[in-house]
């Protein structure tokens, strides 16, 4: 064994023990669920947080919940009359509208962002939205068009605008529920698509129009 290999095997060796006199040095056995969950995911370094996002800031800041996240999570996602009523009316403040009447967008486009799970992914190698739109990550959930296969944790999509309409309450509703989804559902698993920014209104009123037109695979 040549003396570059043994002194090779040597750090590995030791980095080992230094991994688990560390690891020794916190007794797992003594924590809540909640504590170890924490440690695990703040403290033991598996996880980049220091990186930037894409949205401002740092890894970490994403991996704390915010007060809406806090109340569902305490609740298992079924918050008191009351709480429910705070988060909805919490919900309504953060929704911007367009100016004037909600006119829908481009369908197609719509369509892209409605089958994408582009953007916002941390890593090494963080998404590039100049050179790729984000999506919407709509078919995780959802069932869309008959086309393809979407999911079944949301109800299904199919249809959409052929069974609802067009009218400006019906759109204005629908906008309302992909921008801040928790103003219509409260502790709902849907995103807030236009509330944290991850879909801008231009985008929102293209995934609408993959919704209603009726030239989209939606409605056909």
């Amino acid at each position: 064994m040549s003396p570059s290999t043994i002194l090779a095997a040597a750090a590995v060796t030791a980095l080992i023990l230094a991994g688990r006199c560390a690891a020794a040095e916190v007794d797992y056995t003594k924590m809540s669920t909640d504590e170890l969950a924490e440690h695990l995911i703040f403290e033991a370094g598996g996880f980049k947080l220091e990186g930037p996002v894409q949205e401002g800031g740092k890894a970490r800041q994403r991996l704390v919940q915010d007060e809406l996240q806090k109340v569902c999570t305490e609740t298992h996602n079924k918050p008191s009359p009351e709480q429910a009523a705070r988060i909805v009316a919490d919900a309504k403040a953060t929704i911007k509208y367009p100016e004037g009447e909600i006119r829908l967008g481009d369908w197609k486009k719509g369509g892209d962002i409605a089958w994408s799970g582009f953007g916002y992914r941390v890593g090494h190698k963080y998404d590039d939205h100049s050179k790729q739109p984000v999506g919407g990550n709509c078919y995780n959930c959802h069932q869309l068009a008959t086309d393809r296969t979407g999911g079944t944790i949301g109800p299904s999509l199919t249809g959409y605008g052929k069974k609802r309409g067009n009218s400006q309450e019906v759109l204005r509703l629908t906008y309302e529920t992909i921008y801040n989804a928790h103003s219509k559902f409260p502790c709902t698993r849907m995103p807030r698509q236009g509330a944290k920014g991850l879909l801008t209104r231009e985008a929102i009123l293209d995934l609408m129009a993959y919704l209603f037109d009726p030239d989209s695979p939606v409605n056909r």
